[in-house]
């Protein structure tokens, strides 16, 4: 696999991204995952397993319902007004529940109705440019609009009393929310109307992300919690240097994969139950493991490998004594004593899966603590660990490329008592480090015994094969770098633009998959990951767009005008060839070979 510039394409079930360099290799048949029949044949539905199906909602009600919805969000899309999203958010949950069937108790039918009046109530007071809502102490609900794909997302707000004229930045508590195969954005909204939450720290702001529900905070539920953080950040007096994270259950799992990875936006974590990796968690041993290159690909998120991450801010750890879920933090403590550290994990004594009372009080102590003694002043020494490009950045500096891909790559960054930083690096190639940053190097950093020398702003460095570090002016543009790297999920946590084909695919059988795959697609996203996708005609994609978006092509070469030209501009250096007989792909020596009437490319490509 390989990165890109900014673009993914997307072929009926395939991928590529564009622009830095991301290949996977692979012509899929494609009965491998939705079998082609003849071109008269109907689509085949996916089965509905989460969010489940609710109970039967009466005709009249729905019509009724629906109608309000539709003139409600009429009203919204005239709005000239920042705050639209608050409105949006609201009508979007009513719509998702009504026409997926999301009640599931006759008292839910009083959601959608208190939804639509506060809507309403909200349209009303944008028209008087008096919003009440936005400048309120207590519980609050908001929206914004998600740069991964436009829709609009709910957060979930607890804002101290006083807030208004509190005179200084005040702490942020970030909550991630367990797993609730039920609780989609209606049920989530309502809650968060009603109840504080877990924690109500004093004088501090708490945000509940969504979080697309029961995504475990991965794909563009991870950029969904960066996202609130920054809606927190840039809407009320948050102090950057004291975000909080903590989470219980699948909140927790957030908490540790997002502490692991993201380690430098916060200044201390807590992470209650949950999950840290794949293997020991889903109880398989190694004679059940699935093929090699799935296991490397755990890497990405599995938090023992990016356990030094952990060692950049204060981590306090939670179980149950009786809780299964203890197993997360025993995995967690066996990989900080690798790294020669030892964990900090609070127990609640007899407690299943919930919290003690008394620990939670001395979790929130720890967390205070950690708050009051933030250091002004940038860190003088601190860790990157990671098996994946996308997580390799923290202060002044980036892990820009590795020796290996999906192997532990480590900086280790420390300054001496004359104010020389050092870094040590284990499989490391490239290093991005930006002079003007606080507290970063001047004039020159020690990189695994060699003296570099330093520009102002941000500098290349570059291994030589003699395993010498060297400035250069600027890194190869074919390449894994941060933010574009693959594989095809790293194209879905950053923006993206499905491209439809505007022609037909050149056989039946591939057009017809393509259609109902890319129909199984657009539902499956909205019903499954909250949201509405960014969907554009091939011959309608602007240079603008392939700048802007990672490009999910559907189609064949024929039937999708974008991923036709990029084949034909781009012959000489792509590994593959597609044309209306045959897909191949790899080198001449190891190439493989199938019909394109029978198979589609899966793939991600710059």
């Amino acid at each position: 696999m390989i990165p890109t510039k900014k673009y993914a394409i997307r072929c009926g079930l395939f991928f590529f991204l564009v622009g830095g360099i991301a290949f996977v290799y692979g012509a899929k048949p494609v009965g491998a995952q939705a079998p082609l029949a003849d071109s008269t044949t109907p689509c085949s539905a996916i089965p509905r397993s989460l969010p489940p199906a609710g109970i039967d909602i009466p005709t009249v009600q729905r019509s009724e319902w629906l109608r309000r919805i539709a003139d409600l969000e009429s009203k919204a899309t005239e709005l000239d007004a920042p705050v639209e999203p608050d409105v949006a958010v609201l009508l979007k949950a009513c719509r998702y529940a009504v026409e997926f069937q999301e009640l599931y108790q006759p008292k839910d039918f009083a959601k959608i109705d208190r939804l639509l009046d506060l809507a309403s109530s909200r349209v009303a007071a944008i028209a008087t440019g008096d919003l009440p809502w936005t400048r309120s102490s207590g519980r609050q609900v908001r929206g914004f609009r998600s740069r991964v794909d436009g829709s609009v997302q709910p957060i979930g707000m607890v804002l101290p009393e006083g807030w208004q004229t509190a005179g200084q930045p005040l702490p942020l508590y970030v909550w991630l929310h367990g797993r609730g195969d039920k609780s989609t954005d209606l049920h989530f909204i309502c809650e968060r109307l009603d109840k504080d939450g877990q924690i109500v720290p004093p004088g501090a702001i708490v945000v509940h992300p969504f979080g697309r529900q029961c995504v475990g905070y991965k794909s563009a539920g991870e950029t969904d919690v960066m996202e609130a953080i920054d809606f927190a950040c840039e809407h009320y007096p948050v102090d950057r240097r004291r975000i909080v994270l903590m989470g219980f259950s699948m909140g927790g799992a957030g908490v540790w994969h997002l502490a692991a990875h993201y380690s430098e936006r916060f200044v201390a974590a807590s992470p209650g139950a949950g999950f840290a990796e794949t293997a020991r968690y889903q109880g398989l041993t190694p004679d059940k493991y699935p093929s090699k290159y799935e296991q490397m690909l755990w890497g990405i998120y599995d938090v023992p490998g990016y356990t030094r991450n952990l060692f950049n801010l204060p981590v306090v750890a939670y179980s149950g004594e009786v809780d299964k879920q203890i197993q997360a933090a025993r995995v967690m403590e066996e990989a900080f004593l690798l790294e020669g550290r030892q964990l900090t994990h609070l127990i609640g004594p007899g407690m299943g899966h919930k919290y003690h009372p008394e620990t939670l009080q001395q979790i929130l102590d720890h967390l205070a603590n950690a708050v009051a003694q933030r250091e002004i002043l940038p860190p003088t020494k601190f860790s990157i660990q990671t098996k994946h490009p996308r997580y390799a950045q923290h202060a002044w500096l980036t892990i820009d490329g590795a020796v290996e891909q999906y192997a532990d790559t480590r900086a280790e960054a420390a300054r001496g008592a004359n104010s020389q930083w050092a870094v040590e690096t284990k499989n490391a190639q490239r290093l991005k480090i930006d002079s003007d940053a606080g507290g970063a190097p001047r004039g020159s950093v020690i990189v695994d015994g060699t003296t570099v020398q330093l520009a102002a702003g941000v500098n290349h460095l570059q291994k030589t094969a003699s395993d010498a570090w060297v400035a250069v002016e600027a890194f190869d543009e074919l390449r894994k770098h941060p933010g574009i790297s693959g594989p095809i999920d790293d194209a879905f946590i950053d923006p993206f633009l499905v491209v439809i084909p505007s022609g037909t695919a050149a056989h039946p059988k591939v057009e017809q998959w393509v259609q109902c795959e890319l129909e199984n697609f657009k539902q499956r996203w909205r019903m499954v990951m909250r949201g509405e996708l960014r969907l554009k005609l091939d011959r309608d994609v602007t240079a603008q767009d392939m700048r802007d978006y990672h490009l999910v092509l559907w189609g064949d070469p024929q039937g999708n005008q974008v991923l036709g030209r990029l084949i034909a501009e781009h012959s000489s250096r792509l590994p593959w060839r597609w044309t209306d007989s045959q897909i191949s792909v790899g080198s001449p020596v190891l190439q493989a070979r199938v019909s394109a009437s029978e198979a589609v490319l899966l793939g991600i490509y710059p």
